[in-house]
């Protein structure tokens, strides 16, 4: 039994609305006589208000080539998961030697040594911890990563073990691009991190009576969908690939893999009273609706974290996790679903129990 203790995501300082990034965004990615309004309704039509950014709006014009803004990610990417991580340390009243095993996932920049290892010193972290840094996962790494956690405590239930998420997505931008995945790419994404203790099941101290325990975990990958979202690497850094018919995917394959999932658990999707969902987008979120068949409010903090902050990638569900046990902590013993969707195509779902 592997318990999360401690939840905590941040933001960089620098917000903007949404109308401001769309008219830095015409500028920098619009070619002379493009059709601006396809931008503007993209925008409009994401359901995003406003985003955090690593740098001021400004700057990003001005970053040449995939090197400048691989620097600024590393830079901004220590601050943050500085901030995550002392976050829920302090949460949970446990000291950074305390941790055990290190999981760190980002898909929106490259560092060697790993950001978690250049955080080490930083934070305090005992030399013996165990690392573990992935990159690839997108979106579904913040799911991926507590069923990692999850799978190391089973093994080694006295020990305690972190995950920490860091996101920089408006640093992959490709300017001049006007092409519809960057443009609905620049609609959607936003910047943060987020950081997760997890214990296990003989690890003291208790964890608080709201905390909710990890059940089983079910990752999946969908033969022949390689090409429906990820990145192509080129001189100017990561395009990103986003396939049309990724809601048509999500309604034709997760309703079955989330039903044989819970009926291997004795569950029903009725049976789950809370539902933390990745905001992969109005449209993806639409689909995840009607193929699980949710009351229309089951997704509520999800389009809430959208609309306020955009998509984070492999972060966002650990804001909505958050979000879950802050503001609307399931009945005590009751079951959870943790979902996630990103390349591969694959789906990640973690159960839950209050």
């Amino acid at each position: 039994m592997t318990r999360i203790i401690a939840v905590h995501g941040v933001l960089p300082q620098h917000r903007y609305d949404q109308g401001a990034i769309t008219e830095a965004l015409a500028e920098m990615c619009l070619l002379p006589g493009g059709d601006r309004g396809v931008l503007e309704r993209l925008h409009a039509t994401s359901t995003v208000r406003g985003r955090h950014l690593a740098l001021p709006l400004e700057r990003y014009a001005s970053l040449n080539g995939f090197g400048a803004a691989n620097d600024a990610f590393i830079e901004a990417a220590l601050d943050l998961g500085e901030q995550a991580v002392r976050g829920a340390l302090e949460q949970a009243a446990l000291r950074p030697e305390d941790i055990d095993l290190v999981v760190s996932t980002s898909v929106t920049g490259i560092a060697a040594p790993s950001i978690e290892a250049r955080l080490a010193g930083r934070l305090g972290l005992r030399p013996d911890v165990k690392r573990i840094p992935s990159f690839g996962l997108g979106c579904v790494g913040g799911a991926a990563g507590i069923a990692r956690l999850h799978d190391y405590l089973e093994g080694r239930p006295d020990q305690l073990a972190l995950l920490l998420s860091v996101e920089l997505c408006s640093l992959t931008l490709q300017r001049s691009d006007a092409s519809a995945q960057n443009l609905v790419a620049g609609a959607l994404f936003g910047d943060g991190a987020a950081a997760v203790l997890a214990a296990g099941r003989d690890r003291l101290p208790a964890a608080p009576r709201s905390a909710p325990t990890v059940v089983a975990t079910r990752s999946h990958l969908y033969p022949g969908t390689e090409r429906m979202l990820g990145w192509d690497v080129c001189d100017s850094g990561f395009r990103i690939v986003l396939g049309a018919d990724l809601p048509d995917l999500v309604r034709t394959h997760l309703g079955e893999e989330v039903r044989t999932f819970l009926a291997d658990h004795e569950l029903k999707t009725e049976d789950v009273t809370a539902w933390v969902c990745h905001p992969g987008g109005p449209r993806v979120l639409d689909a995840v609706r009607e193929t699980l068949a949710l009351p229309a409010r089951a997704l509520e903090l999800t389009w809430r974290s959208l609309a306020e902050v955009g998509n984070l990638s492999s972060a966002s569900v650990l804001h909505v996790l958050r979000d879950t046990l802050a503001l609307c902590p399931p009945p005590p013993g009751t079951p959870g679903l943790l979902l996630a969707i990103g390349p591969g195509f694959s789906t990640e779902l973690v159960l839950l129990r209050w």
